[in-house]
């Protein structure tokens, strides 16, 4: 089983074991967990064939916005990440395109439910709960819906500690805590009502939305509409792309760190953005070994403590170098890296394979803003907020959801001042790219005992400053995108929760009262305890990751303000103490285990993953003067998949541009009414199986 059966930050719950058949053979899993969860945990990875090559299926978004996860399920087509596993269930994998039931007897059908309400907010993430929670405050009639089984939407993945402030975003507290809490929060408010499990399908132009609500659909007339979906996660293209085992990072870390399952034992991360830094220390937290991260710019574009954090416990980050392929027949067993020159050309004589078994694609993030664009279009009043609106870090969309909210409010005569000031000021603060990097003076004026901080670029964030008993810790102009330092002539408690509280793990601390030649360095520490026993020699790094030496550790307690960041005491020499800033927890493995002779034909990559056409099908048409993706669809039924092209389309343009072709000669294609899949008995009122 690769169930995650420990976590050095996540609890591990006690679930109800129950049984069910995938192709006849019976397994277990816990009652309500995700199907694709379930099947992943029994080493079951290949969830179906398509129908156009017989080539293995897998999950790729566990977001429910593709179909690469279809299975059977009693009979029925189902999503695989979307769909709760039932004591008794039957699965099956999906050979080709499902069949339609061959009982034709009539079914009992009933109403459809109407519900109005002055506000609907769509999506219960960072952005939807704090409007909602703001319409709450007010007393407006609000309804929350969402998709997934529990409200915090993307908080939920998130084990690490969140930067921004400490005083209204929640920074220094980990992302499935600031989920659970704003839930509590909204659970006090009568006026809010939340539906889970449901998914909105479409916005009508006589200003109803339609939802499929626990298998159930249901119109829904709101006066005022909120759009808070988040984002998709956008695609590469690269031969291989499609094999199980090839993961969108978010669909990864749903897996890890809301699943608990271990989807994969090593693997490779391809993009440089938070969302890819990220997704590779939590790959590590669940004991997943991490081969490298590849990111085809100059530099990581997501924060540098992010980056540090891996250098530092062992992960080589490779810049100006992508992935040419994933290798594997039923899965991912290799993927070859290059490095790219400057107009992002691979170059062949530094291909080289790693042997891995997962991909985790984090290249960027497209708004999830279909029903917005119809709310407009059809005239109603509509506000987006967070990643809806712009991608942006979770503490970001908490403001741009209290906006959003306060908004809707006024409109609705509930609320009669003005958006307070610094709320814009401070969602616009927080959406800031990171500054440039910056050498750092040592520290002045320190005593005996002080903290080190080992962060090197202005970002939005304060918790250091807020923890501190002495108030001796500081940012530069007392700006929340300060670099911090402490402020000399201040005595040290040595207390260390500077160093607890950092999300970056960028603060250490220097003792040297008990041995100036040889101080005990205070270090954070979040991966797994075994490896940081006191009296067990580690290999202790600089804040880029190289090695200063092996030392002793001599202590290790947590607060419990801050749990899961271990505090460990190493002693080391003076002239390393300032400089250590972390432990090292793997090797180093991007030797190559074979060269990749030639660059793998581009044509060979798959574009629109539902009916698998490949960038050469595409390019070919195009070539023949088709400047329509309606007519693109027709010809090669790029765009025809399940999906409705929301991974494909961005990709198809791409390739226009690369041929040369002006956007403004495209025709874009027609959108479908309906945005996601919906049975065809949902609408005559038709309910699913009951759960046992």
């Amino acid at each position: 089983m690769n169930r995650i059966a420990r976590h050095p930050i996540l609890p591990v719950p006690a679930r109800e074991e129950v049984p069910f058949s995938w192709d006849g053979t019976p397994l277990t899993g816990f009652r309500g967990e995700m199907i694709a969860s379930a099947l992943a945990a029994c080493g079951i990875h290949v969830l179906g064939r398509h129908p156009k090559d017989g080539s293995p299926q897998g999950v790729f978004c566990a977001n429910g916005q593709c179909s690469q996860c279809l299975v059977m399920a009693d009979g029925r087509p189902v999503k695989a990440c979307m769909t709760p596993l039932r004591a008794g269930m039957r699965l099956e994998s999906l050979r080709g395109l499902p069949r339609l039931p061959e009982d034709d007897a009539p079914v009992a059908t009933g109403g459809v439910e109407e519900i109005a309400v002055a506000v609907l907010v769509i999506g219960a993430g960072p952005a939807g709960l704090s409007a909602a929670i703001e319409l709450g405050r007010l007393g407006v009639p609000t309804l929350l819906v969402d998709d997934k089984d529990r409200p915090g939407g993307k908080l939920v993945l998130q084990t690490h500690k969140f930067f921004g402030s400490v005083e209204d975003s929640h920074a220094g507290t980990r992302g499935f805590e600031i989920g659970r809490r704003l839930a509590a929060e909204l659970e006090g408010l009568p006026s809010v009502a939340m539906r889970l499990e449901t998914t909105v399908v479409a916005v009508f132009a006589d200003g109803r939305v339609g939802a499929v609500s626990r298998g159930r659909y249901v119109l829904i007339r709101p006066e005022r509409l909120i759009v808070a979906c988040g984002a998709r996660e956008k695609m590469l293209s690269f031969p291989g792309n499609t094999l199980p085992g090839v993961y969108g990072a978010g669909a990864f870390q749903t897996l890890v760190n809301r699943d608990l399952v271990r989807c994969a034992s090593r693997v490779l991360v391809v993009g440089g953005g938070n969302v890819g830094l990220i997704a590779g220390y939590h790959a590590l937290q669940a004991g997943i070994e991490v081969a490298a991260l590849v990111e085809a710019l100059p530099e990581v574009g997501g924060y540098r403590v992010h980056a540090d954090k891996l250098k530092r416990l062992g992960v080589p980050i490779l810049t100006r170098h992508t992935i040419v392929c994933a290798h594997g027949t039923e899965r991912v067993e290799a993927a070859t890296i290059a490095a790219v020159d400057e107009r992002f050309r691979m170059r062949p004589e530094t291909a080289r394979t790693l042997p891995v078994d997962g991909v985790l694609v984090a290249v960027g993030l497209a708004e999830v803003n279909e029903f917005a664009l119809k709310a407009k279009q059809f005239g109603i009043p509509v506000e987006c907020a967070g990643d809806a609106q712009e991608i942006a870090e979770a503490s970001a969309a908490m403001f741009s959801g209290k906006i959003a909210g306060l908004r809707v409010a006024r409109a609705l005569g509930a609320y009669t001042g003005d958006i307070p000031r610094d709320w814009e000021e401070k969602e616009a603060l927080l959406k800031s790219r990171p500054g440039p990097v910056t050498a750092r003076k040592p520290p002045e004026g320190a005593g005996a005992v002080y903290p080190v901080f080992h962060c090197f670029q202005e970002i939005p964030c304060n918790p250091c400053t807020s923890v501190c008993p002495r108030k001796g810790i500081r940012t530069e102009n007392d700006a929340i995108t300060g670099l911090p330092y402490f402020v000399p002539g201040t005595e040290c408690t040595g207390c260390a929760s500077c160093v607890a509280v950092c999300p970056g793990l960028a603060v250490t601390l220097v003792d040297a009262r008990d041995d100036p030649e040889h101080p005990l360095v205070i270090l954070p520490y979040e991966i797994w305890r075994e490896k940081v026993e006191v009296g067990r020699l580690v290999p202790v790094t600089d804040a880029e990751g190289a090695i200063l030496g092996r030392y002793p550790v001599v202590k290790v307690k947590s607060r419990r303000k801050h749990p899961g960041t271990l505090l460990v005491g190493v002693r080391v020499e003076r002239a390393a103490a300032e400089r250590a800033a972390g432990i090292w927890v793997q090797e180093r493995a991007v030797d190559p285990l074979a060269l990749y002779e030639k660059a793998p034909p581009p044509d060979e990559a798959v574009i629109c993953r539902c009916e698998r056409i490949t960038a050469g099908e595409i390019r070919a048409a195009i070539r023949d003067g088709i400047r329509d993706l309606n007519q693109l669809k027709a010809v090669t039924r790029a765009g025809m998949g399940a999906c409705g092209s929301k991974t494909c389309r961005p990709l198809i343009h791409r390739l226009y541009r690369e041929e040369g072709i002006d956007p403004a000669a495209i025709t874009d294609r027609v959108d479908r009414p309906l945005f996601v899949e919906v049975p065809i008995g949902a609408f005559a009122g038709v309910r699913e199986a009951d759960d046992d």
